[in-house]
Order: C-alpha cells, then sequence, then structure tokens
C-alpha cells in the first residue's frame, strides 16, 4: 500500500469531483476517528478567492487596509490569514508545512486530487463521472454508494458505511507509521 508521511503523521487524500460529498464524509468521520484515538488535522483546498472573515469584522477590514498577516486568537482557538503574491497553485507540501503537527495522528486531505501522494476516491455513480482510480496509481481505496462494483480492484466500501472507512484509515496509519520506522531501522542497520 502507499503511504506518506509528513514529519511523522500520516496523510492521505480524498478525491473526487464537486458534489460527491468529500466534506460530508469528513464531518462524519472525525469523530469516528477520534473515537480510535486518532486526532486529525485537515488541509482543504480552494479553487478560488476565498475569505474565512468577512467584511466589518476587525480582521478583514485589516487584510483589505493592506497587512499581509492577521492572525486572531482568543483562548479556545486562533486563526491566520496570510495574503500571497502566488501566482501558481501551490504544492500540498507548502500547506503541510504550516500545519501544527503536535497531537495529531493522521492529516486529511480534501483537494489536491491530482497531485502524487495516498488518497481514497469518493465516488456516486449517479452522478455519471469518470474514475480516477483506472488512471491514478495513487488511490488506494474507493468509498461509493456502489461499492460491490470495484470490489477486487481496490479496498471498497460504502459511502453510508463510516465506522469501515474509519478502521480503514486507522490501519492505514499503522501500515503508514510501521514502514517509515522499518525504513529507519533499516538505515541505522546499514
Amino acid at each position: 500500500m502507499k503511504t506518506f508521511l509528513y514529519r511523522g503523521v500520516p496523510v492521505i487524500g480524498f478525491a473526487a469531483y464537486s458534489g460527491n460529498g468529500k466534506t460530508t464524509l469528513m464531518r462524519k468521520l472525525i469523530p469516528c476517528l477520534n473515537a480510535r484515538g486518532k486526532h486529525t488535522a485537515i488541509v482543504k483546498h480552494a479553487h478560488h478567492d476565498f475569505d474565512i472573515d468577512y467584511p466589518g469584522k476587525d480582521s478583514y477590514e485589516l487584510r483589505k487596509a493592506g497587512a499581509n498577516q492577521v492572525l486572531v486568537g482568543s483562548a479556545a482557538r486562533w486563526a491566520m490569514v496570510v495574503e500571497t503574491n502566488a501566482h501558481n497553485e501551490p504544492e500540498l507540501t507548502d500547506f503541510l508545512h504550516h500545519l501544527v503537527i503536535a497531537d495529531t495522528e493522521l492529516i486529511l486531505v480534501e483537494g489536491f486530487r491530482d497531485k502524487h501522494f495516498p488518497k481514497l476516491e469518493i465516488h456516486r455513480h449517479a452522478l455519471g463521472r469518470e474514475l480516477f482510480y483506472p488512471t491514478d496509481e495513487f488511490v488506494i481505496g474507493i468509498v461509493a454508494d456502489d461499492p460491490q462494483t470495484h470490489k477486487g480492484i481496490l479496498p471498497s466500501f460504502d459511502i453510508e458505511n463510516v465506522n469501515a472507512i474509519a478502521d480503514f484509515l486507522v490501519e492505514y496509519c499503522t501500515i503508514a507509521v510501521g514502514l517509515s520506522e522499518s525504513r529507519n531501522v533499516s538505515k541505522a542497520q546499514s
């Protein structure tokens, strides 16, 4: 199984066309993963300009006035908005670099479906979209409304069976960390 770790933390993507339910699935998975001891960080790629605050809020007005970074914080949470001058789409690692990894056992990524890292494909047959996995070797499982269609090709899960998907992700974490540790042992013995 293909794996990817960032600073020792397993990373897996959720790849699908818009409207297939990536965010809904992730929202259901997070409590299941937390219950299994896997605290998650999320990286969500946006294809357009976006704002996390809105006109009238101090943070928005300060950013619009020209601040290239605005950090808003309280005892409960903090958020940072950074303006960039980049003209090209950033790489996944550009965003991973900004995560606080402490107390994180799994990083879930929504988007970056064309990048080369392990991902689950979310597919709703009724939408009639093409599948990624026949041409994307980094798809390691499929979550679908018709999982029987994909049995024997890849690990397949019913989109409503959140517990089975969470179990797969926990297994992915175990395999990814185990492979990393065995590589480190091999290097140390050389």
